[in-house]
């Protein structure tokens, strides 16, 4: 059984006052922005099934994310576009996106916890954990605020083009999403950068 406060309470025991968890949703997907979201979380608040959102049925996400929402000392949500993510790469996009995170939280956290190996520069203490969406509480919960976030934008985009398929695979490439691309060609929301291998040509111009 996963101790989900094991490195909160590992910062805390150090001499941080406030642990915040930070993830991102959307670094793969072939079009739409980058999402996170910064959360801080009681000591040790219960959460009754908390855990990586992608582990999580959409249904049960949306539901996560209002407890979340109400059980959060305080959470920032942030994007970065599919421009930004086109001129200065997916990754700094995610960094920016987790920079604008944790900047709504307001100078309220000391030290950071951050899903995967990479490191963005936040200004406070910042420790990176493997699958941490999987490991601790807070980096779990911003996982599901990113998670939907992101999936409700992209529902949103869906609205204004409704032949690709966006309300389905969220931007993701799958089969129905190419073979739209090669029908249709890209949309405004399509990161261009992120299709020079189906489109060949595209984005070179």
């Amino acid at each position: 059984m996963t101790d989900w406060h094991f490195y909160e309470d590992a910062a805390r025991n150090d001499g941080f006052s406030t642990v915040c968890g930070i993830d991102e949703a959307g670094r793969g997907p072939l079009a739409g922005p980058v999402f996170a979201a910064a959360v801080i979380l009681p000591p040790h608040a219960q959460i009754d099934g908390l855990n990586d959102s992608k582990k999580l049925s959409p249904k049960k996400r949306e539901t996560l994310y209002d407890v979340i929402l109400q059980t959060a000392v305080s959470y920032g949500i942030g994007f970065a576009t599919e421009q930004e993510i086109d001129k200065i790469n997916i990754l700094q996009a995610t960094f920016l996106a987790m920079r604008r995170a944790f900047d709504k939280l307001g100078n309220q956290s000391d030290c950071a916890l951050v899903d995967g190996n990479r490191m963005p520069h936040l200004g406070v203490e910042t420790r990176l954990i493997v699958k941490g969406d999987s490991l601790s509480a807070s980096i779990a919960a911003a996982s599901i605020l990113a998670k939907v976030s992101r999936d409700r934008v992209m529902c949103q985009v869906d609205e204004i083009y409704p032949d690709y398929g966006f309300a389905k695979h969220k931007g993701y490439g799958t089969k129905l999403h190419v073979e739209m691309l090669h029908k249709l060609g890209p949309c405004p929301v399509h990161r261009r950068t992120f299709l020079k291998k189906i489109l060949p040509g595209y984005g070179n111009e």
